[in-house]
Parts: C-alpha cells; structure tokens; sequence
C-alpha cells in the first residue's frame, strides 16, 4: 500500500487509493512536472516477486504505452522503482460500464450501440498494432463525464494470460473465450468473443452464463449455446441481435475476422435496425468465386464459410455441426490438399440463399413474435451443398496430382527416358516457364526487406534480425508524421531482394519539433521552473518584468506564443509584483529590510521604527509584522513601523529593556496566522463597500480577573469590503503571567466584533 503523500521518482505524488483489482492496485496522483493529475496501477507484490511474470508485464506495458486512440486509455510511463512496478496512465473521471450497467438495468439498442462502437474503435486500433486485450470486460471500460468511452488495461491482460491461465479465468471467466478456455492459442477474434459477450450484457443485463463456481461458467462457454438476447428483450434490434450471436460463436473461425467489420455492421444496424447483416457482399462474392477457373483452398474456404454463417442461432448450429460431422471431415480433408483445385459449373446452381425462398426477417417494433422462417431447409442444403465440394475437392485434388506427375516426368524423362532431350526448344521453355511459376524461391544467401517504417527503434531491430539483415540508424530528423524514436525512413524499399546480413540504413524520428506551449501550463508558473521546462522542449527564454495585481512576484504572467518549434525563443512575462500606488500601505510581511524600505519609498510612505524579534521558524532578516495592514491608504509621507526577525538584535534590545523597566520587562508572548473575509461581514454590497476595521488583543488584568485589557495591534483604518485581511503577528507581547487571550477584528465605528481567535502565551523573558 501506498500512502497518500508519497512520492514516485520525485515526481507523482500519490493522493488516494482509487481502486483494486487481482493483480494491482490504481492510485490517484498529481505529476508535479506537468502539472496534471495521472492513474498510477502498481503491481501487487505477489506478482512482483515473479521476474518472468514482471518481464512479460513490462513488455506488454511498454506495448500499449505506444497505443494513441482516443477510445484507449493513454499509457504515459513504464517505471520500474526498487521493488515496485507500475504505470502511469491517463486519468479518467467517469464511471465503468459495469456500474452504469448495474446502474440502469440494461441498454437501449441504439445507446449499446453507441457505446459499442467507441469500445470496437479502441479494440480495433490495438489490433492494428498486433496487441490482444485477451480481457474484454465492462468493467475495463470508462465511461467519462463527457460520453467518450475508453478501454483501459491493455498490456496487463495479455501478460496474465501468457504466464497464468488459471489466474486469467477466475478474474474473467463470464467474458472469457472457448480457447482462452481451453488454454488455447488466442487472437484478435479472441477479443470479439469477449466483446460480444459484454455487448449481450449490455442489452440484457446479464451474462449469457452463469454457474456455481468458475469451471462450470468456463464448461459453458465451451460446449453450451448462447441463449438469443431476444428472448430477454423482445425490443432488442433484430440486427444487432445477430451481430452478438455472430461474435460470440464457439468456433473462432465462424466470428467475425476482424473488429472492423463488427464496427461496419454496428453502423448498419444503428441506421437500419432490421437490416440483414448477412446479406451483405455475400451474393457478389460467391458470382465472384463461382466461374469455371482454378481457386485456391482459401478461396474455397471461403465459400464453404458463406454457405455456413448463414445459421445465425447458435443452438442449431451445433447441432448442424453433429449431423455433418462426417461429410466435414472430408471437406477438411480435401481443403489440406496442396495446389488448385477447378471449380465446376455447379456452382451456378441455386444455392442456399440464392434464388430460393428469401429469408423473412422479423421488425425490432412486432414484439416478442420473431422466428427465422426456413432455417431448417437452409441448414439441409448447406449440408447437401458442402457435401457437393467435398465430392469436387476430393476429384480435383486427385486431378491436380495427376498433372503434376505427369509434367515433372516429362521433364525429367523418369517413365519416357530421353524425352526430356527430344522435346521441341518452345514446349521446353514454356514448361520451364511454368516450373519457375510454380517453384520461385530466393537463394540460400538472399532474402526479402521487410518493411519497419513506424515501428519503434529496438522492434525494427529485432524484425530486421528475424530477416538476417543488420540496422545502422543513419539519423535522426523531426517529424510530423511518426512519433519520436520511430523508423520514419528506410533505405531499402520493403519487398527488395537483398543479401543476408547486409547493412540496411534507417533515420529514426525525433518527434514533431512543433511545441504546444500552450499546454505546459506556464500560468503563475515560477520563473526558473518555467525556464528549465522550456528549455528542456528544445526552446530559447527571454524575460520581460512586468507589475501585475493578481500574479505574485516572480510568477509567470504570460508568453509571446502558444506554438513554436525547436530553437524558437519565447519571451516570458514575469511579475515584479503590484504596482506602487502612492499612499497605498505595501505588504512587507515576507520582504527584507532594505526591501521593505524601498516599497515605502516608491508607495511615497517612510520607514518608521523597526523594532527586532526572534522567530527561529521564519528566515533570518525578514519582516515579521507591520503596523498598518496592507493595501491602507496613508497621506504621502506617513511613517510605517516594522518588525524584523534578528535573534542578536532580539536580545539586545529585551536586555536594555529589562534594564530599564526591572521585573517589569518580563512578558509573556503569543503568535497568530489567519485570514479575515470581510465580505462574509458586509455582505453582497462588499465590492462598492468600505469598513474602519482595528486588530487588538483582549486578555485579562492579572490584577482583576472580572476586568478585560485590551492592546491595539492595528489602528483603525478603512479598508475595501471585498478584501481579506490578513491576520499574521509572530510574536505578540501579551500582559505578564497570562497564558491566554483573544485577537479580535474590530468593526471601529460600532465596536462590533467581526472575527476573533483564541491565542496560547508563554513566558518570554
């Protein structure tokens, strides 16, 4: 644990505990460098303790920490502190979409879909950088104060479910896939899976699986179907109900291949709610695949896949499954065949779906009356029909091995000996021709240029190692376009055949040069502190002295730019304090002498007597109290008195005082520090309204404990309604032998007493 006060690398300073999970706990925390307030997630130390848990953690964080999408949690830093380990992120005020699920029941279609998709935006995003979340859940999802949703735990997850599977399943097991399950290998559909299941909660309410322990919801989701959402909400989007069931099918192969399809048919479906996802590019996709020409077996997957996502319900499906069981081993058997298999006439046939009886699909508005007419004649002719490519696979491959053979003995003569020789030079070069098609290599001591633009230094290493080349970084400039320490330029273009281990030359990006002063918060920033960070972002400094009533002295006030770029000078504006007003009462509380006297002499006032006192808790030499408040108005040359913080003088000057007074100059003394708002006296007409105000100490005679004596500590004067007044003496002497007494703010032209506090004396002498 952490306590509030403690700080990280000297710079985030922990506030409070926010939140806790399996295998961290989320703090709330000011960066005191930029001055913003972060998330910290620290490592709990069972997992810390694990090196190898701690090297997948931080790979997987450093990972993420690249992500920038505004429906992700922003990654700041990777820090690894003594024992402890931890990531700064953004912090986001909002609530998850586990409370606002709980919160509401269940969604709308339409506000499910909203916030479905800003979640698939972020989903999607990660999986173009090759990152699996792997823990898909609502309560890994933000929704701030202003609608944005963002998804938070990237890195984390994918490092728990690399290095403890157990661990993974217990903490997600209502959201978690069938292969995750199993402790199979996962990819991005894994994530779909997870998704869809977190979109079912969301229009129903629930998870589609409960159970008694963790092993029965995990069985569930291996081998039980997903119950339709429909049949919990009848109201729910006709469209959108097909997507889940889509997304969450048992088989990764049968879900959606990528988030951005799952986001294209989340956008139909929010403009048509009873639109068939189905029926999208299916029909001009299979015309495309269904001419008389050689398909590859992906092709031919490919078709096999249309005919099967026809079954949007999960229940029949597998039961479909069963019945087929034999007629698709032989499919699969026919698909490993390697080469082209043709594809025949057939496929111009009336196929399930096409040319026969269209599918009636029911309105999200009829209620609760919603059936899929004709699914069980659909079901029969796609077996029929992949019973058909079975057939035509298993002919063709043998088709194929037949060719095959039959051309590489004519070339090499092995059944008609000689005939490779006497061939005309034309048939020849046509089948060598034909051979270089079929069998292009490179040779042993070549290989092919990968492409690392956009990819961080130390990966564009690693992946030119992978291809037997070397990488010299040949420079660095600045970008717009990449992110500083990313590949922005490589001299060899990807695809080109070059020799092993040759040097492959690339420039790294320094970053945009453009510098978003604007956003380093220099307001009221102090001026070295301003300098430095400015300096650090590559920028020159130049100071103007300007006074100002409201940014204290040696405050920033403002700057010439809001953008610059690297080695622009910006000139910062700094305050040298009020303006001196003649008569005006300065505030040399804080000051030196010498200082002191010179602000009396530019507000056209004088030094009064200065008197000594001893405050070991305040710097040697500075001013202590003063005799009239600050920001009083005196006629030009009014004397003002001063106290000054001198321990020699201090002694001195009690010394010659006792000697002059005998026992009469012992004294006991007190100190204050507060603040009187007079506005809360005076009311709403504070701003246009003045006040006589005087400060004085109210104790007890020691002679005559029914009688008060009361000593001026300030003397009357006017002072605007709207200020503070402030209340600061460090050393007042009191009345000898009283330990206490009372500093009181005094209306003077009613003796009404504003505001007073209790003061502790102590002997001082």
């Amino acid at each position: 644990m952490l306590n509030p006060g403690t700080y990280l690398q000297d710079r985030y300073e922990i506030l409070e505990k926010i939140g806790s999970g399996g295998m961290s706990v989320v703090y709330k925390a000011r960066c005191h460098t930029l001055n913003r307030l972060v998330a910290i997630k620290v490592l709990k130390e069972e997992f810390a303790s694990d090196e190898n848990f701690v090297s997948k953690f931080k790979m997987e964080a450093q990972a993420a920490a690249r992500l920038s999408h505004p429906n992700i949690v922003n990654v700041y830093d990777v820090v690894d502190e003594e024992s402890l380990h931890y990531i700064v992120m953004e912090l986001i005020e909002g609530i998850t979409l586990k409370s606002y699920i709980e919160k509401k029941g269940f969604l709308e279609s339409k506000e499910a879909i909203g916030i479905a998709i800003q979640v698939a935006q972020g989903i999607a995003a990660a999986h173009e950088h090759h990152i699996i979340h792997r823990d898909i859940k609502p309560q890994n999802m933000i929704i701030s104060r202003d609608g944005k949703v963002k998804v938070a735990d990237f890195g984390i997850a994918r490092a728990v479910s690399s290095q403890t599977i157990g661990s993974n399943a217990v903490g997600s097991v209502h959201y978690i896939s069938p292969e995750q399950a199993r402790g199979g290998y996962c990819d991005e559909r894994s994530d779909i899976y997870s998704f869809g299941i977190t979109l079912y909660e969301m229009v129903t309410g629930k998870v589609p699986f409960e159970g008694d322990n963790t092993v029965s919801v995990a069985l569930a989701h291996l081998e039980d179907p997903v119950v339709p959402p429909g049949e919990y909400h009848a109201e729910i989007y006709p469209g959108l109900e097909d997507i889940i069931l889509r997304c969450t099918r048992k088989k990764p192969d049968r879900r959606y291949p990528s988030m951005e399809e799952v986001i294209r048919d989340l956008r139909r479906v929010l403009m048509d709610p009873d639109c068939d996802i189905y029926s999208t590019e299916e029909a001009k996709e299979e015309a495309d695949l269904s001419q008389t020409r050689p398909i590859t077996r992906g092709e031919l997957s490919q078709i096999n896949d249309l005919h099967r996502r026809r079954d949007r319900n999960g229940r029949e499906e597998e039961e479909t499954e069963e019945k087929t069981e034999p007629a698709r081993e032989e499919t699969e058997l026919a698909e490993d065949e390697d080469g082209e298999l043709p594809v025949q006439e057939v496929f111009s046939e009336e196929m399930p779906g096409k040319g026969g009886k269209e599918r009636k699909r029911p309105s999200h508005k009829k209620g609760p009356q919603r059936k899929n007419a004709g699914r069980k004649s659909e079901d029969d002719m796609s077996t029929q029909f992949e019973r058909i490519i079975t057939v035509i696979g298993i002919v063709a491959a043998i088709l194929v091995v037949v060719v095959v053979v039959f051309v590489f003995s004519r070339l090499t003569g092995l059944f008609w000996p000689g005939s490779g020789q006497t061939q005309p030079q034309t048939e020849t070069a046509a089948e060598a021709s034909s051979t270089e098609e079929i069998q292009i290599s490179l040779s042993d001591t070549q290989t092919e240029m990968p492409d690392v633009l956009n990819l961080p230094q130390d990966m564009a290493e690693s992946k030119l190692k992978e291809y037997s080349l070397v990488m010299k970084v040949t420079g660095e400039e600045y970008s717009d376009n990449y992110e500083a320490g990313r590949v922005m330029r490589q001299d060899v273009d990807a695809g080109s055949t070059v020799e092993k281990w040759s040097t492959v030359g690339v420039t790294i990006s320094k970053g945009s040069d453009r510098v978003d002063v604007k956003s380093l918060g220099l307001s009221n920033m102090d001026q070295k502190k301003a300098e430095t960070l400015l300096k650090e972002k590559g920028l020159s400094v130049s100071i103007k002295e300007a006074a100002s009533d409201t940014v204290a002295k040696g405050k920033v006030i403002s700057w010439s730019t809001d953008e610059a770029k690297a080695g622009d000078t910006i000139e910062l504006t700094v305050s040298t304090g009020p303006a001196a007003v003649q008569g005006q009462v300065p505030t040399l509380v804080g000051t030196d002498a010498s200082e002191a006297d010179s602000l009396l002499k530019a507000a056209g006032l004088v030094t009064g007597t200065v008197t000594y006192d001893s405050d070991p808790s305040k710097p040697q030499g500075q001013v202590l109290t003063q005799s009239e408040l600050p920001g009083t108005m005196l006629e030009p040359q009014s004397s003002v008195d001063y106290v000054v913080n001198d321990s020699s003088q201090a002694s001195q000057q009690a010394a010659e005082t006792q000697a002059k007074t005998g026992d009469e100059g012992k004294y006991y003394v007190g100190s204050i520090d507060a603040t009187c708002s007079l506005s809360n006296y005076i009311g709403p007409a504070s701003q246009t309204s003045s006040v006589r105000i005087l400060i004085r100490l109210k104790q007890k005679d020691p002679n005559d404990a029914n009688t008060y004596v009361y000593t001026n500590l300030i003397s009357p004067r006017l002072v605007v309604g709207s200020q503070d007044v402030p209340v600061v003496f460090s050393r007042i002497k009191g009345a000898y032998g009283v330990d206490s007494g009372t500093v009181e703010v005094v209306d003077a032209d009613n003796d009404k007493v504003i505001q007073s506090w209790p003061v502790s004396f102590f002997p001082a002498g």
